[in-house]
C-alpha cells in the first residue's frame, strides 16, 4: 500500500513524485512504456512561455505566470539546461497588429512583467535575420528554453534519489477504489494500491478518467510536426521567435534550442488517437514555409531530422485539475501548452488539493532537490578531464562524436536512476545518436553497452521497447 500511485511517467507526473518525495510518504510512478518521457514530454517545442497567451482567470495564466520562476529554479538544481533567451511574437501588417495589442493587454491582465511592444526595425536591430515584412514585435524577455525529456528524467530521477519507486511497462487496465484504497491493475496482471491515486496519463488521461467512473471529459489528441536542423544553424536566431497564434495553436516558431540546434514547429492537426505520432510531407511542407516566412534565411539543407509530438487538448482550453467522484482519486488532464512551463507549479498545486483530499504531509529530512549535472564532464578543464579520466578511464573514450559523448556518460546514464534500457533512452539522457548522423556511429557500440550493464543478449537491446529490436541476430544464423 503506497500513499500515492501516480500514473503516467511524463513530466507532469515525474514533478509530482519529486514534489511528493519531499514528504515522507511512500510514492509510486506508474509508466505504460519502458521508459519515462515517451510521449508528450520527448516531443515538444522546449518553450519556457512568458504568460501573454492564456485567457485571464484560467488556470493556464495562473500556473503559467507562477511556473516560470518555478521551473528556471527547479532546472538549476536538477542540472537541466535551459536559456533564458526571450522570445518574439511577430505581427506582419496592421490585421496582425491588433492580435498583438490584444495580446500584450493579455499578458498585462495576466501579471506578467517586462513585455514591451516594439518596431519591425528595433526587433530586426536585435534579429538581424527576421523578416523585412514583419512590422510589430511583442517582446516577451522572462521566457526561455529549456530540455523537455533531460527535465523529466532529472525530475523522475530525484524523485527515486528521495524514495520513489517506478514500475515500467505497467499498462493500467482497470482502477478500483473504495474507503481502503485504489487498486490499480496492469495489462498483465500486476496490482498496485495507493490511498490516492493521481491521473497524469497525458493523451490517454481521459481513458484513465473513464476506468475510474469519470468519463465526463474527452482528450483531443492534436500532433505537431518538427524540423531540426544541425547546430550549424544554431545560432541563426537567439530568441524564440513565433507568429501570431490561432485558435489552433502558438503557430510555427523558430527557436534554438537549449543544445545548440535550430528548431522549427509545430503543425497543430487533430488526429484519432496519441498514437498518431508521423509526420507528412504536406505538414513538414507547412513548417518550412512558415517558418522562411519569419526567418527567411534558415537553411533547410541541415534538418537533421523530423518529427512529432501529440499534445493533450480538451474542448474546454484549460487544464483540468480535479478530484474523481470516487475517494482517493485525483485527475491531472488537458496539459498542453504551456504544461512544461507550469510543470512545477501544477505539481504543487497537485499536492495541495492531495492534502484537501485527506493526504498527510510530513516533511523528509532527508530530502535533497539536487542532481548532479550527467554533463559535467565536457564542461571541464583540459587539465580537469585529464585528471578525471586518470580515475574514470570511460570518459576517456568518445563513443558519440557528434555530439562528444564518453562511454562513461553512457554507463552513467544505463545505471543512474532512472536507468536507461534502450537506445533512444540513452539518447534521451546523454544526446549520443542526437547528431548529425543520429546514431551511424555510435548505435552500434551503444547497443553492446546496453546489452552488457543489463546482461541481456544483444537481440535482446531494443530501440524503444518491444517490438522495436536492433538486430535479428548473428549474420551466420540468420
Amino acid at each position: 500500500m503506497y500513499d500515492v500511485v501516480i500514473i503516467g511517467a511524463g513530466v507532469i507526473g515525474g514533478m509530482l513524485a519529486r514534489e511528493l518525495s519531499r514528504y515522507q510518504l511512500s510514492v509510486c510512478l506508474l509508466e505504460k512504456e519502458n521508459d519515462v518521457a515517451c510521449g508528450a514530454s520527448k516531443a515538444n517545442s522546449g518553450i519556457i512561455h512568458g504568460g501573454y497567451d492564456p485567457e485571464p482567470d484560467t488556470l493556464k495564466a495562473k500556473l503559467n505566470r507562477e511556473g516560470v520562476p518555478l521551473l528556471y529554479a527547479a532546472a538549476d538544481e536538477l542540472s537541466v539546461p535551459y536559456r533564458r533567451n526571450g522570445s518574439f511574437v511577430c505581427a506582419f501588417g496592421a490585421e496582425e497588429e491588433k492580435t498583438l495589442q490584444k495580446l500584450y493587454a493579455r499578458g498585462l491582465a495576466n501579471g506578467i512583467e517586462q513585455l514591451s511592444l516594439i518596431s519591425g526595425d528595433e526587433a530586426r536591430a536585435l534579429e538581424p535575420a527576421l523578416s523585412p515584412d514583419i512590422t510589430l514585435v511583442l517582446n516577451v524577455p522572462t521566457a526561455g528554453i529549456i530540455c523537455p525529456y533531460q527535465l523529466t528524467v532529472a525530475a523522475i530521477g530525484n524523485a527515486m534519489d528521495n524514495g520513489a519507486e517506478l514500475l515500467r511497462e505497467f499498462a493500467v487496465t482497470a482502477i478500483d477504489a473504495d474507503q481502503n484504497g485504489v487498486t490499480v491493475t496492469a495489462a498483465d496482471g500486476r496490482q498496485v494500491r495507493g490511498r490516492f491515486a493521481v491521473n497524469c496519463a497525458g493523451g490517454y488521461s481521459d481513458r484513465i478518467a473513464a476506468l475510474c467512473g469519470d468519463g465526463d471529459f474527452a482528450i483531443l489528441p492534436r500532433a505537431g510536426e518538427y524540423m531540426l536542423l544541425d547546430k550549424t544553424e544554431g545560432s541563426r536566431v537567439d530568441h524564440t521567435i513565433f507568429c501570431v497564434p490561432t485558435k489552433e495553436g502558438k503557430g510555427i516558431l523558430v527557436s534554438p534550442t537549449a543544445d545548440g540546434n535550430l528548431l522549427v514547429g509545430p503543425t497543430a492537426a487533430l488526429v484519432e488517437s496519441p498514437e498518431v505520432a508521423d509526420t507528412t510531407d504536406e505538414g513538414l511542407a507547412v513548417v518550412k514555409r512558415l517558418a522562411a516566412r519569419s526567418v527567411p534565411s534558415v537553411d533547410f539543407r541541415q534538418v537533421i531530422t523530423s518529427f512529432a509530438g501529440v499534445r493533450s487538448s480538451e474542448k474546454g482550453g484549460d487544464f483540468i485539475l480535479r478530484a474523481g467522484s470516487k475517494a482517493g482519486i485525483l485527475h491531472i488532464a488537458a496539459i498542453d501548452s504551456p504544461g512544461l512551463t507550469s510543470c512545477v507549479a501544477i505539481a504543487q498545486m497537485g499536492v495541495d488539493m492531495l492534502r484537501e483530499m485527506g493526504l498527510e504531509t510530513e516533511d523528509n529530512p532527508t530530502f535533497d532537490p539536487h542532481r548532479a549535472d550527467p554533463h559535467a564532464f565536457r564542461d571541464m578543464t583540459d587539465e580537469q578531464q585529464a585528471a578525471y579520466i586518470r580515475k574514470n578511464p570511460a570518459f576517456g573514450k568518445i563513443v558519440c562524436r557528434c555530439e562528444t559523448v564518453s562511454e562513461g556518460e553512457i554507463l552513467q546514464a544505463i545505471t543512474q536512476n532512472p536507468p536507461a534500457v534502450d537506445v533512444d533512452g540513452v539518447k534521451r539522457r546523454t544526446r549520443s545518436g542526437m547528431g548529425r548522423c543520429q546514431g551511424g556511429f555510435c548505435g552500434p557500440y551503444v547497443m553492446k553497452l546496453i546489452a552488457e550493464q543489463h546482461k541481456i543478449p544483444l537481440e535482446a537491446v531494443t530501440k524503444k521497447g518491444k517490438g522495436s529490436e536492433m538486430v535479428l541476430g548473428r549474420l551466420e544464423d540468420v
